[in-house]
């Protein structure tokens, strides 16, 4: 049966983190999977709100944020073409934090119930899909540094820079060239800043010649010093096969 390229580069990627068998990979293609299209700033999921549904998405972004009761919001991580958006609250009774699209997108939708099954009854599908969850979490971590012990300058050069590597292993940036996916209102709240100072910082890079910009596309002109700057270091993306050769290793 033929299956969307998106959720063939998901098992393929699944076939890395676990010596997968037939019979798991037949049980992943045959998940009932529902298709949809959602604009920009649609909800997948709501804080609150008890999970439905496991989303792959299969084109476009999406992002996961948490709201203050003052109504502030901070963007915990970007989601990219080829990755489950909501395991994490697929397990779970309550979501504890909202799931939306960053742009237009195409998503595969498969009911909880289905995925819970599948991992119950191929535990190698399970521990690929742990193991996918622990590399998100890993991400987390580092925001989390990047927000609370970096200068804003740090924070965006090493925003930028694992950008260009994980779209880069998503075939969706090459040559160190790429769509910036985000607003500069939506960087500032991923990184803790304002829209106004985003701006200020994005112009002090291409000052420094770290980068050039035409709108939203971004080209890195010199990846060593911008990763100096960013204090960046791929470890945590877990890529696999290290970092794209385009790019210089990290340390």
């Amino acid at each position: 049966m033929d299956i969307h390229p998106a959720i063939g580069r998901v098992i393929r990627r699944f076939e890395t983190r676990a010596p997968l068998t037939d019979l798991d990979l037949a049980a992943i293609r045959a998940l009932p999977f529902t298709y949809r299209t959602l604009d920009a700033a649609a909800y997948l999921i709501r804080e609150g709100e008890p999970p439905e549904n496991c989303a792959l998405l299969l084109s476009g972004f999406a992002y996961r944020h948490k709201v203050t009761g003052e109504g502030e919001r901070q963007i915990l991580s970007v989601h990219m073409t080829g990755e489950f958006l909501d395991m994490q609250n697929s397990f779970l009774d309550v979501a504890d934090h909202n799931v939306q699209a960053l742009t237009r997108m195409e998503v595969a939708l498969v009911p909880v119930p289905a995925l819970r099954r599948l991992v119950e009854t191929h535990p190698l599908v399970g521990r690929a899909m742990w193991i996918d969850t622990l590399i998100d979490s890993a991400i987390f971590r580092e925001w989390i540094v990047n927000v609370g012990r970096r200068d804003a300058l740090s924070r965006l050069a090493h925003l930028l820079c694992e950008f260009a590597l994980r779209l880069e292993a998503a075939g969706l940036a090459a040559d160190r060239r790429y769509e910036l996916p985000m607003t500069q209102e939506q960087l500032a709240d991923a990184t803790g800043l304002t829209a106004v100072h985003i701006n200020r910082v994005l112009k002090e890079l291409g000052r420094l010649g770290l980068i050039t910009r035409d709108k939203r596309a971004v080209e890195i002109i010199d990846w060593d010093r911008l990763r100096s700057v960013g204090d960046f270091s791929a470890r945590y993306l877990h890529i696999d096969g290290g970092t794209p050769t385009v790019l210089a290793p990290a340390r």
